[in-house]
């Protein structure tokens, strides 16, 4: 599958985004371990979140799909899991992978957790590694999917530092010391999204920050509630860059999550001279949201400043496309943990952006971008859902027709995601092969 891009004139809009993937996953898998029943809505219906759906399910849990947006989930407890009648397939999804690791090692029984061949390249020791001083039992290969976890109810909570920024990580360890014997601690090098700890709040489960230092009490069962997911900021920053880039476009995305310890993409584009505003900010549940205004802007290239990346992490495809956008150069440093996502993503931006027209500068850990003119011309998105639709959207500001190849994986984290980016103006078309 492919999109073919012709130069568009993005108009004025007002959209809405789908749910947060983030939010979503972790709404599935506390209901699900809940002492009774959770009611999600605008929960985000892509193939990421219902294949941890699909896991949860496999493992007894009575779940109720009112809409594609509605999720009933009837708790069973910490260990009201049952063991499953084969491998859970977590498809392309890393979050849930490395959480689910950590949510089934307390577990009084063995499971594995496969997924596509994207997944099962992915390193998993950086969350094997805590979990296994805490007492996990996991198999691996070479550090890599497939994982056998095997069961344990004799967990123990430890301190742990976390050698690099990662809230996949810091989230798995965190559930496993609900299964903990004492006070679970974690230590971050960097500020990582804190959705785990919210929605642990929401939910009745005390959780204490203080600074870096995250600590939990094993033991403690979530309450059943009602989850109200926000539209995922890291769809809508497909949005606001189509706008950003445009020649006169006013758009405004309804109800965006703008939780700050995310928001690190609104803080580097505006701080490149972008028009974004937040209008009516408000909570839902205990996640901050907005409607975010965007308006066409002339951007600056610049150094970005390291301590945003953990903010931001998503969102780099889209800043690789801005930075081109740019007049000057952008200059991206500590980025390196872009290299072990979906693809290596600074390889694989740095590829693209160059397939059409313009100056990158690639090293291990960052890359200089030269804002210049975007030209036609066909482009490899490596599979990967973020590099497909960045460079779709870089597509409507380039001189001739931009094809972006292999998008089937838009759909983990975007369903309707062509659609959307019609609704503003865009000029795009899918295609078979």
């Amino acid at each position: 599958m492919h999109f073919t891009v012709n130069p568009s004139a993005v108009t004025d809009a007002t959209v809405s985004v789908p749910g947060d993937k983030s939010v979503s996953h972790r709404a599935l898998m506390l209901g699900s371990i809940a002492d009774g029943r959770t009611d999600i809505s605008g929960f985000l219906a892509g193939d990421d979140c219902l294949a941890t759906l699909a896991a949860i399910s496999a493992m007894g849990i009575k779940i109720e799909r009112p809409s594609a947006t509605d999720v009933v989930i009837h708790g069973a407890g910490l260990r009201g899991y049952r063991k499953p009648d084969g491998p859970l397939d977590l498809g392309n999804s890393g979050t849930a992978m490395r959480l689910m690791v950590g949510l089934l090692s307390g577990q009084q029984f063995s499971s594995t957790l496969t997924g596509d061949e994207s997944l099962t390249s992915r390193p998993m020791q950086r969350v094997i590694t805590p979990l296994a001083e805490m007492g996990a039992r996991i198999e691996s290969d070479n550090g890599r999917p497939p994982l056998t976890v095997r069961g344990q109810t004799s967990m123990q909570a430890i301190e742990y530092v976390l050698p690099v920024a990662s809230a996949q990580v810091k989230s798995a360890i965190l559930l496993a010391g609900l299964y903990a014997n004492g006070t679970t601690k974690v230590v971050e090098p960097a500020v990582t999204r804190d959705h785990t700890e919210r929605m642990f709040e929401s939910m009745g489960v005390n959780v204490s920050s203080s600074g870096n230092r995250i600590a939990i009490e094993g033991g403690q069962t979530p309450h059943a509630s009602h989850v109200a997911v926000p539209a995922d900021l890291s769809s809508a920053a497909f949005v606001i860059l189509a706008a950003l880039i445009s020649e006169k476009a006013d758009v405004l995305i309804k109800n965006v999550g703008v939780n700050p310890t995310r928001a690190g993409v609104i803080d580097i584009l505006q701080s490149m001279g972008a028009d974004i505003q937040l209008e009516s900010p408000r909570l839902l549940g205990q996640e901050p949201v907005a409607d975010v205004r965007v308006r066409a802007s002339r951007l600056h290239g610049r150094p970005v400043d390291p301590a945003l990346v953990s903010l931001a992490i998503d969102e780099f495809p889209v800043l690789f496309v801005a930075a081109a956008a740019a007049h000057g150069k952008t200059t991206f440093t500590g980025i390196g943990e872009l290299r072990v996502k979906e693809s290596d993503r600074i390889a694989a931006m740095s590829a693209g952006l160059r397939a059409l027209g313009i100056e990158v500068d690639e090293s291990e850990d960052g890359a200089i971008v030269h804002g210049g003119k975007l030209s036609g011309g066909s482009v490899e998105s490596c599979g990967d859902h973020r590099i497909a639709m960045s460079f779709a959207v870089a597509a409507t500001i380039a001189s001739d027709v931009v094809t972006v190849h292999d998008v089937a994986a838009v759909d983990t984290s975007f369903p309707g995601f062509r659609d959307c980016l019609a609704m503003v103006g865009a000029d795009i078309h899918v295609g078979q092969g």
